[in-house]
């Protein structure tokens, strides 16, 4: 079983950023929401600054108490969209339950929408970019290919669709609590699933030489009882994670191209 290495593929994809920001002399500027106090969303902020740092994207952190009102949450996305100096803009999720998830994200400016959520946005989703690049790499020939999804929402699934479909993958997706998830499961070529639930793919639910694209956290994959049947599979962490993050980087290196201020 192939092990994909998302680090060694989001380093190159770093090094080329610095190179580009240093050259060209700009200062992108990430502003991220942050609401509650949720330990896994702090982690991937800290992955995000660090990141940040090394190539020259400076990233400021807005933090909101759980108790605070959307109003005010909604208040500071719009005084960030006017902020010439801010050139991408992300609500860490996931949110507290009592938050309008939609509304919130929604207030974002389309051009400074780096993770890539709305429609119409100006930048590439960031996630279906990293399983698009994914499947490239692992996938020699998507000829008679079966694709399946596995998603938590039909928002995301009808999002990965559309962008695979774009890219000229097609792709069929389920809800993880659909009844129809296990014999789909069975017969899939490429298993994409971005879920949360630890353990949902097991070994005797999926074919041999069945490739997993795991971009859940926790892990969806049970890699102990996949390891004699999968033939390629994205680790949690170390997998889809870190090129994610390279990549919504990369989003705000081009905002900041394409409409920010230079230093």
């Amino acid at each position: 079983m192939k092990i994909f290495n998302g680090r060694k593929v989001a380093e190159k994809i770093l090094l080329d950023l610095k190179k580009r920001i240093t050259k060209e002399k700009i200062r992108p500027k990430l502003a991220v929401i942050l609401v509650g106090d949720n330990k896994a969303s702090k982690l991937y902020i800290k992955l995000k600054r660090k990141a940040g740092r090394r190539i020259g994207v400076n990233l400021l952190l807005y933090k909101f108490s759980e108790r605070t009102n959307e109003e005010e949450i909604v208040r500071k996305i719009k005084d960030l969209n006017k902020d010439e100096l801010i050139n991408g803009i992300i609500v860490q999720l996931p949110l507290p339950k009592k938050f309008n998830q939609d509304r919130i994200v929604g207030t974002i400016d389309l051009l400074k929408d780096v993770d890539g959520f709305l429609k119409n946005s100006g930048s590439s989703p960031v996630l279906p970019s990293a399983i698009f690049t994914i499947i490239k790499s692992a996938v020699k020939s998507l000829k008679k290919k079966k694709i399946l999804a596995l998603t938590n929402s039909d928002i995301f699934g009808l999002t990965l669709k559309d962008f695979l479909a774009q890219k000229g993958i097609k792709i069929k997706y389920f809800l993880r609590t659909s009844p129809a998830v296990k014999s789909n499961l069975r017969s899939a070529d490429v298993v994409i699933s971005v879920c949360g639930v630890s353990g949902l793919i097991k070994g005797e639910l999926v074919k041999k030489g069945v490739i997993l694209i795991d971009a859940g956290f926790p892990a969806d994959v049970d890699r102990e009882s996949v390891k004699n049947k999968a033939s390629f599979l994205t680790p949690t962490p170390g997998g889809v994670g870190p090129l994610t993050v390279a990549l919504l980087l990369k989003n705000v290196y081009l905002a900041a191209k394409k409409h920010g201020k230079r230093s």
